[in-house]
């Protein structure tokens, strides 16, 4: 059968092929005003008229939606009194010493917010009842409002449905779209409830649309899309609850990088996916790191999914210079249309066109040949900043790429420094389009001795995708002890939620004897305001512990424990792909050809290869540029490469002893 993951990003869409006879790679340009275009056009040059029989899509329409601002009308509907939830939030400073900080905006206009008289206690007893009189003129309002979507955030609704429940099926019967907070996240903490489910209404409208739309131009009967935990829904099932795809792309990303990584026997990785306008970081340490809140476009977002940092970083970034005199590099960004100078539409210098004038792009492989560079229009480009900053082309060229560097060498200590790991310990994977060009500065910097570049690195996340679990997660607040008596309690919530996951996933076709399904529990020491999440078993108390130590340096096992929320992820296991592998027979390739390219503010003679032309055993030093189909890898002087068994790129810095541990767990 004929399977297609579709990775859309913001310069371009990536498609990857698998098929009887292995695997196939394609990148068009992005439609960002409609992305399905560019989907249809590149199925059809890689398939040739052939009819997939399947399609696996990380999209972008949700995550833009919020970034953009431009997301559907939607109406909230919340308990008396609670009205201005959003609007308080939880008076965190993200500047503690910016005295002119605007707060951003709710998604939800405050005309369109009503407050219902009624009243929950935190355990689900009814304090005072639900006035079902009032809810024909609230769902006649809804109506009149011009609003395309109404979430409903009652308080403690988590631990007791039933009110907005029947808010639901009043609002429901005016034929109006309802999102309630019971369905999408039946956690404690108000706010985080009432923003996720807000997000989730001002998402649906536009995910709905876009996916009926693509499954009707498709003309196939399964799509899929990527999830933000890494796993795959259906597009029936995303687009009930299209908050769920909002890190869509990225986690195609990280779960690809980790097979990879995990393949080639390492056990401990970073991601590093530096794409067309921003770059995603994540730890891979056993797999994929994952986190149950994130912030996307200042609005905060509770759900399971992969933990993934984002910053405005890409090859498109636009380099300025600020007020100061300083420069800046993104966020940004060129996208897609005009894209980077050299693409030959835009005018703006970018990250991409200082590495071309820096030797480090070969204008005539780019793309594998079927794309031009015009190293002329990205020096006219630089003049201006050259011109302000009083220095050559070349120097404003290689500060754009320091000042890139700088940014995402930031992205991976957050992920790693900030979280009690020593990045000397991992590997770096480097993927997307332009991860090669930037990971074995990044790699030096953080004094990380081993760069793992896969082989195809420039559509990993859409080879990621095709890697993907299908998969339903399902969250409760249990509020509880971890004694026997707590721990009892869990597991009977536990065994609630998991049946209803089988069901959803048994309803979706998947066959009851595949569904595997696991256990967590989010932990604190009591009085503590935050949670780690462990695995639900027996040894939960002693997970705890050790994650806390991990997590902030210390512990306390005497002290009392709470279990706060019980999760459970129901899976139905990927067939993954088995990548040939090839014995390595080492030697020493001749280049393409050699040209001069800056290193360090030096001009260095580097030699040019050709990615698909290398095989296995292949090795050589830097300074070189290895330019695939779909990206391009830069080894500077002092780094080594090869091609392990896999096609896949490993650079290692002269000299060092490799640090990262092995998939056998060593160190």
């Amino acid at each position: 059968m004929l399977r297609v993951g579709v990775d859309t990003g913001g310069t371009f869409t990536d498609f990857v092929l698998l098929d009887s006879p292995g695997v196939r790679l394609h990148k068009v340009r992005s439609t960002p005003d409609d992305p399905s275009r560019a989907i249809l056009e590149g199925l059809r040059d890689l398939l040739g008229g052939r009819t997939p029989g399947g399609v696996v899509h990380g999209s972008t329409v949700a995550t833009n939606a919020v970034l953009e601002r431009r997301g559907a009308t939607v109406a909230l509907v919340a308990t008396a009194g609670f009205e201005d939830v959003l609007t308080i939030g939880r008076q965190a400073r993200r500047e503690l010493y910016n005295f002119d900080v605007t707060a951003a905006a709710p998604l939800v206009d405050r005309q369109r917010v009503w407050g219902l008289r009624e009243r929950l206690a935190p355990t689900g007893e009814v304090l005072e009842p639900l006035d079902l009189g009032s809810l024909e003129g609230l769902a006649a309002r809804a109506a009149a409002s011009g609003a395309e979507a109404v979430a409903v955030c009652l308080l403690h609704s988590y631990a007791n449905p039933a009110h907005e429940r029947a808010v639901a099926d009043a609002l429901a019967a005016r034929g109006l779209l309802v999102v309630a907070s019971c369905d999408v996240l039946p956690e404690y903490r108000e706010f985080e409830r009432w923003s996720t489910t807000v997000a989730s209404a001002y998402v649906t409208p536009l995910m709905t649309r876009y996916l009926e739309a693509l499954e009707r131009r498709l003309g196939i009967a399964s799509l899929e899309i990527m999830q933000s935990n890494g796993g795959t829904v259906t597009a029936r099932a995303a687009r009930r609850n299209a908050v769920q795809t909002i890190l869509s792309g990225p986690a195609g990303g990280a779960l690809g990088a980790w097979h990879v990584a995990a393949e080639a026997g390492i056990g401990r990785a970073i991601g590093f996916d530096m794409g067309g306008t921003s770059t995603d970081v994540t730890l891979l340490d056993g797999g994929p790191g994952t986190t149950s809140e994130t912030v996307v476009g200042d609005v905060p977002v509770r759900l399971p999914m992969i933990d993934i940092h984002t910053v405005g970083a890409g090859g498109g970034s636009l380099a300025a210079v600020d007020a100061g005199g300083a420069l800046r590099v993104g966020p940004q960004s060129a996208g897609a249309d005009p894209g980077p100078a050299c693409y030959g539409r835009g005018d703006r210098f970018t990250v991409t066109d200082a590495n071309l004038l820096l030797g480090r792009l070969d204008a005539a492989t780019f793309l594998g040949g079927r794309m031009a560079l015009d190293p002329a229009r990205a020096r006219a480009a630089a003049r201006p900043l050259a011109d302000a900053l009083g220095s050559s082309i070349e120097e404003v060229a290689a500060a754009v790429v320091r000042v890139a560097n700088a940014s995402m060498e930031r992205a991976i200590r957050v992920v790693s420094v900030e979280r009690g790991h020593d990045p000397r310990g991992f590997a770096l994977v480097a993927f997307g389009g332009a991860g090669g060009m930037h990971a074995a500065d990044l790699a030096a910097a953080l004094d990380v001795d081993t760069v793992l570049v896969p082989r195809l690195a420039g559509v990993l996340s859409a080879l990621g995708m095709l890697m993907a679990d299908v998969t339903r997660d399902g969250v409760q607040t249990v509020l509880t002890g971890t004694g026997p008596g707590g721990h009892a309690a869990a597991a009977e919530t536990a065994a609630r939620l998991e049946t209803r996951l089988r069901a959803e996933l048994a309803a979706d076709g998947a066959p009851p004897e595949a569904i595997v399904a696991e256990r967590a529990a989010d932990v604190r020491y009591r009085g503590q305001s935050f949670e780690l999440t462990v695995p639900l078993t027996p040894g939960l108390a002693d997970a705890f512990d050790r994650a806390h130590a991990q997590r902030y340096g210390y512990a306390d096992p005497a002290r009392e424990k709470e279990l706060v929320n019980v999760r459970v992820r129901a899976r139905v296991p990927a067939r993954r792909p088995a990548w040939p592998r090839a014995a390595a027979v080492e030697h020493r390739p001749e280049p393409r050809h050699t040209s001069p390219a800056f290193f360090d503010g030096r001009v260095r003679d580097t030699a040019h290869f050709v990615m698909e032309h290398l095989r296995p055993g292949a090795r050589g030093d830097g300074a070189a540029v290895i330019a695939g189909e779909a990206s391009t890898t830069v080894v500077p002087p002092g780094w080594g490469w090869r091609v392990d068994e896999w096609g896949n790129l490993v650079l290692t810095r002269a000299g060092r002893r490799t640090r990262h541990a092995s998939r056998r767990g060593g160190r």
